[in-house]
């Protein structure tokens, strides 16, 4: 049960390396799984500056990049997953979809609670450096144990979202969960580590990609599913601040 679940990032389970192996050509390194996840964060980036600065010219136009940049990072996420040899050209074109989605939902909360875009990039980087470090230092080991309980805790936060979403459209809300009351400030701050505990799944992934000898071009597809945890653990802290700012309002 444990090694089928090696992580709970959809793009990153223990089935995505076993039948893809480096018969011809290069393998698939750490250090250029690195590499590729630089390039989509710039990706990424690039755009997200785009998007936040449209907003100065032409504010109505931000919320149509929302749905452009959801939607199209949603189907580019399937594709990529389903045709891991495509992730060259596909992770980086999710990349740069995203990057228009998170700019103009940063510049929106940016609005109401200024410096707050700054603060969760700042502390999306300074979590994704601190785990790794306590990563490769051996302070964090992934035993199945830890990989169960981070799986099993994702799999109940993704199923708890779906059914609020679903439950939404007959006019049922969790006004506590979602609030900035102590609950719901609670509820984000579990969210948050379970998020960054993702990350630790997702080196150890990666070393086992690199130690299988996987083929080259699986760096992009690993630097995307790293991607996934990265973009969803930013926005999971720019929740949180922006409860927390609330409260002081």
């Amino acid at each position: 049960m444990a090694e089928l679940m090696r992580t709970s990032n959809p793009a990153l389970n223990d089935n995505v390396f076993r039948d893809e192996r480096a018969a011809f050509g290069e393998a698939m390194t750490v250090q250029g799984t690195a590499n590729k996840t630089g390039v989509l964060l710039i990706c990424a980036m690039a755009t997200a500056a785009w998007s936040w600065n449209r907003f100065q010219n032409a504010p109505t136009e931000v919320v149509p990049l929302i749905g452009i940049g959801a939607i199209g990072g949603l189907i580019f996420a399937m594709v990529t997953i389903f045709k891991k040899s495509w992730a060259p050209v596909t992770a980086p074109i999710y990349a740069l979809l995203e990057g228009l989605l998170l700019g103009a939902i940063s510049v929106m909360f940016n609005l109401r609670y200024p410096g707050i875009a700054i603060q969760a990039v700042s502390l999306t980087f300074g979590t994704l450096l601190a785990l790794l470090i306590a990563y490769r230092s051996g302070v964090i080991r992934v035993t199945d144990k830890f990989r169960l309980g981070v799986v099993a805790a994702t799999g109940g936060i993704a199923f708890f979202y779906l059914l609020t979403m679903i439950l939404g459209f007959f006019g049922i809300h969790f006004n506590s969960i979602f609030g900035s009351g102590v609950i719901g400030i609670g509820f984000s701050v579990v969210v948050v580590i379970v998020a960054a505990l993702n990350l630790v799944l997702d080196f150890d992934f990666i070393e086992s990609g690199a130690r299988a000898g996987a083929p080259k071009y699986m760096e992009w597809y690993a630097a995307f599913g790293l991607m996934v945890t990265l973009i969803w653990l930013y926005m999971e802290i720019l929740r949180l601040l922006a409860k927390l700012r609330s409260r002081n309002d």
